[in-house]
């Protein structure tokens, strides 16, 4: 991810911040053909603050009859200079401009012209022309990744009815487009626009393709590429497309914009920027020609804090002066630490996936010692239930479809994972494993992998965003719209792959049961031995290449997946610890830094990248611990606090200026009613008293799963899950005949209590340490001492009636 980032600012241009006064980006505007243009960015600087003025600022001409200026955008008229003053609040800037060649227009050619304007105007997006089977016949590449095939449908296909050289204005493609005749997608292109006139001279010149030798815009560049926005303030932004030839040329009418978060900040398709009414931040994304760049967005409250109170934050580690000096950017303060019954609670749901008991809970909130906190999160790391609660999030992750690959080789890779966790296996070593797995599936777990994942292209897909956070998806078929990444590199990716060989059974789903063996294959007699992996368009052989990379030449005897794997888990890979910090941290924070989870990308900035890059440190330095990286998470500030949100953090959702509450993952929910209701659950194919973050196959049948979102059994992995609330949910909890059952079993918790000495009072305490970890309070003890004296009650029933609330309660089945 640092590689993009650094890629993307390398993008833009560098920023001096300005000494008071008002700015105009670019200085000096030079203009070289009729249909050159550029936007200008005015920016008034004031103590250290900058606002935008583009659009509300006076424009004076000194020679109106060369160039016009309109909101910002200069446009020529004829050659020769002209200098714009510019004034606004009282202040001003001049901006000299220079036009040559007003006379003639500039060739209008497919690639370099045509195809951003069908781009920029969505013809060629998912939902119009560029989905798979196109619209009313007409079919363009997705975001115009194929050329030759969009010139087609254009030009002639249909006998090509879509253009008409003999008479511009009467093509098809300018008379829907200006909604001259019916067009389904609207008016898309007034004839008024300029875009439509540069449409016109194209079909007018007889629709010439881009000639190879035609400068190939090597970057793009927007300014600015960050930017402090007041609430509700606009930004507008400038674009520029730097060619190979080293000329430069403002398209900021042509780029596509779009925002990572629009709840904070929107940009309409003009590149104005407006921040919301709240505070946050945003990733402002331009695209053109299959390039991008990035401009950040922050949106801080509008009162400052004084410094001071950032300083006198406590510090437990290296992430709390991180988190901190975020929050001061933004004028936020976090929450207030959390109490020992939060944390308590929180740590061990956390690191073990599983309640504490009332004794556990007695002894924590009695022990006065002042590092009783981090003595319980070592003395957690070290407990057996650890393992498998970290190893369901993996089997989420891994575990192949048992109709697909077999019940004892699903089986046998969930048992590898959770030795894994138990030997508490340095994370590289691990992926390592996976990689280069060979063997048999019935003796080696993570030889399954390729059992389940059988053509390169869907193992390159699956380890890249897995391991490297990279999603590699839409390069397969096409360059990828907010990335870097384009065929090439997808396929020099997958040709690591391509020598992967099978022996024995293969797949006959939904039975496939039998044995099959993973070995390097010879290169030779198809897929079942290993083939070379072949370019869809080109037939070019491709070479194995790491992701920013140069192609590898590799022994013929050597695997290329142990080439792959010494790249993917080296401590300069720009992706591996990233991905896996940010996986932890997310499980633990309530969101990762880069949210999704496995999608770091330049166009997907970290809300906190210095957070990022330390953590990604820590998991190095600590030889890929896991467990050493969940500690450094567990002891910082940040990670303790409370959940209860202050008059500057409530609208903060990805900062951690709080802790974000967290909907509990099905099995632990399971597993906290069997241990609070005394009952415990039955599953198929595990021995009695199993509980469920053991199970190991999906196919063993638990309406409860299935309701709090365990991944469907015909889902291919990697399968992350949702911690939305259902109605389903809610309901499940409160009718469902298993979990009354287990409440009001005569050998449950409730009938052992009942049958106890203790009095009403006692018997609510009981109650509320099982299910929320504390102590009730004083109303919460005498409502519940009442259930006891009502009527035809029983201690047993008023017991169950307890229990049965509070299993019904957010507190229950949320992390606090």
């Amino acid at each position: 991810m640092r590689t993009l980032l650094l890629l993307a600012l390398a993008l833009v241009p560098s920023v001096v911040r300005a000494a008071d006064g008002l700015t105009v980006f670019p200085a000096a505007v030079a203009l070289n053909a009729a249909d050159d243009r550029q936007q200008l960015v005015v920016t008034e600087t004031k103590g250290g603050t900058t606002t935008d003025r583009t659009h509300g600022a006076i424009y004076t001409n000194s020679a109106p009859r060369v160039v016009d200026v309109r909101n910002g955008v200069v446009v020529p008229l004829s050659d020769g200079e002209a200098t714009l003053t510019v004034t606004a609040n009282g202040l001003s800037a001049t901006v000299r401009v220079t036009v040559k060649n007003s006379a003639r227009d500039a060739p209008v050619t497919f690639e370099r012209d045509i195809q951003p304007i069908l781009t920029r105007y969505g013809c060629n997006a998912g939902p119009c022309h560029g989905k798979a089977r196109g619209q009313n016949g007409f079919q363009l590449s997705l975001l115009a990744y194929d050329n030759d095939f969009d010139y087609a449908a254009l030009v002639t296909e249909a006998r090509g009815r879509r253009v008409f050289p003999a008479a511009p204005a009467q093509s098809l493609l300018l008379r829907k487009a200006s909604g001259q005749v019916p067009h389904g997608g609207g008016k898309k292109l007034p004839e008024s626009d300029p875009n439509f006139r540069t449409l016109l001279k194209w079909i007018a010149d007889g629709t010439p393709r881009t000639p190879d030798a035609a400068p190939k815009v090597e970057r793009l560049s927007v300014f600015p590429e960050s930017r402090l926005l007041a609430l509700k303030g606009t930004q507008q932004l400038a674009v520029t497309a730097h060619y190979s030839d080293g000329t430069q040329r403002d398209v900021t009418h042509l780029a596509q914009f779009s925002s990572s978060e629009s709840v904070y900040a929107a940009v309409d398709a003009a590149g104005r920027v407006t921040a919301a009414p709240i505070p946050g931040e945003a990733a402002i994304m331009a695209r053109f020609a299959e390039k991008f760049a990035v401009s950040t967005i922050l949106v801080p409250l509008p009162t400052p804090v004084d410094a001071a109170v950032y300083e006198k934050l406590p510090k437990h580690n290296f992430i709390d002066g991180l988190v901190w000096a975020k929050l001061k950017q933004l004028n936020v303060t976090p929450s207030e630490l959390s109490t020992d019954v939060q944390f308590h609670r929180r740590a061990f749901l956390d690191i073990i996936g599983r309640l504490p008991a009332p004794d556990e809970t007695r002894k924590f909130l009695s022990d006065k010692d002042e590092k009783k906190r981090e003595k319980l999160i070592d003395a957690l790391l070290e407990r057996p239930e650890y393992a498998d609660f970290w190893a369901t999030k993996w089997n989420d992750l891994l575990r192949p479809n048992p109709y697909h690959t077999g019940m004892k080789a699903t089986y046998n890779l969930d048992q590898w994972v959770r030795r894994s966790f138990r030997e508490n296996k340095p994370y590289d070593q691990f992926v390592r494993e996976i990689v280069t797995a060979n063997g048999s599936t019935f003796t080696n777990g993570a030889a399954v992998f390729y059992r389940n994942r059988r053509e390169p292209d869907e193992l390159t897909t699956m380890v890249s965003q897995l391991f490297l956070g990279v999603r590699l998806d839409c390069a397969k078929c096409h360059h990828h719209p907010f990335e870097v990444w384009g065929q090439d590199d997808f396929y020099s990716f997958a040709a690591f792959f391509g020598r992967i060989g099978r022996k024995g059974t293969g797949i006959s789903a939904p039975i496939s049961g039998g044995e099959e063996a993973i070995h390097l294959g010879t290169g030779t007699g198809g897929r079942r031995n290993g083939s070379a992996v072949k370019h869809p368009l080109t037939g070019k052989e491709m070479t194995p290449t790491p992701l920013l990379g140069k192609p590898l030449d590799i022994e013929p005897e050597s695997d290329p997946r142990e080439v792959l794997a010494d790249w993917i888990t080296s401590p300069k890979n720009p992706y591996f610890a990233k991905v896996m910090a940010n996986r932890v941290w997310a499980d633990l924070m309530g969101r990762g830094i880069v949210d999704p989870v496995d999608d770091l990308r330049a166009t997907n900035p970290p809300s906190n990248p210095e957070l990022l890059d330390a953590l990604a440190s820590h998991f190095r330095d600590q030889k890929f611990d896991s467990k050493k990286l969940i500690r450094a998470i567990c002891l910082s500030r940040a990670y303790q606090l409370s959940t209860t949100p202050n008059e500057r953090n409530a609208s903060d959702l990805r900062n951690y200026s709080r802790h974000y509450r967290q909907r509990l993952r099905a099995e632990v929910l399971l597993d906290m009613v069997s241990d609070v209701s005394g009952t415990p659950e039955r599953f198929e194919a595990m021995p009695p008293g199993s509980r469920a973050v053991e199970v190991w196959t999906v196919r063993s049948g638990s309406v409860f799963l299935d309701s709090f979102g365990r991944p469907d059994p015909n889902q291919d992995p990697p399968c992350e899950r949702t911690s939305e609330t259902t109605v389903v949910q809610a309901l499940h909890l409160m009718n469902s005949p298993a979990l009354h059952r287990k409440v009001t079993s005569d050998t449950g918790r409730c009938a052992e209590l009942a049958k106890g000495p203790k009095s009403a009072g006692e018997l609510v305490e009981e109650v509320y340490l099982l299910a929320y970890s504390r102590f009730p309070t004083a109303a919460e003890r005498a409502a519940g001492a009442k259930r006891y004296e009502k009527p035809g009650a029983t201690r047993k029933s008023a017991t169950e009636d307890l229990l049965w609330a509070l299993i019904n309660t957010p507190e229950f089945v949320f992390n606090d």
